[in-house]
């Protein structure tokens, strides 16, 4: 069932053609869309909810990070947890609002 108004075919939800996945569906099978444009949609609730469908055969594998990225990524989520204030690093990310840990807090806003 697709309709001519939009742009690529719209199916109704759970019924789209085999051989097409949403984003959520190709992360869950270890692939990308590789950089290609979404070939159909599914719409439910009305049409209030789009989800866009990529085919498979154009997927890519997802991609790794370098150990250098993902040491990049361990040191920035260090920050986040590391009170200003006292040096401290935190099991909890430090609220940006305050910008110190909650033992810093003026107050001690628990």
């Amino acid at each position: 069932m697709t309709t001519t108004a939009d742009p690529f075919p719209t199916y109704p939800y759970r019924l789209a053609p085999g051989g097409l996945a949403t984003r959520r569906q190709l992360r869950a099978a270890g692939l990308r869309p590789g950089g290609h444009d979404p070939v159909a949609q599914i719409l439910w609730r009305r049409g209030k909810r789009v989800a866009y469908l990529y085919r498979l055969d154009l997927a890519a594998p997802k991609r790794t990070a370098t150990p250098a990225q993902r040491e990049a990524i361990a040191k920035a989520l260090r920050a986040r947890r590391t009170c200003r204030h006292c040096g401290l690093v935190q099991p909890y990310y430090i609220p940006r609002r305050t910008g110190s840990c909650l033992d810093c807090t003026p107050g001690g806003a628990r």
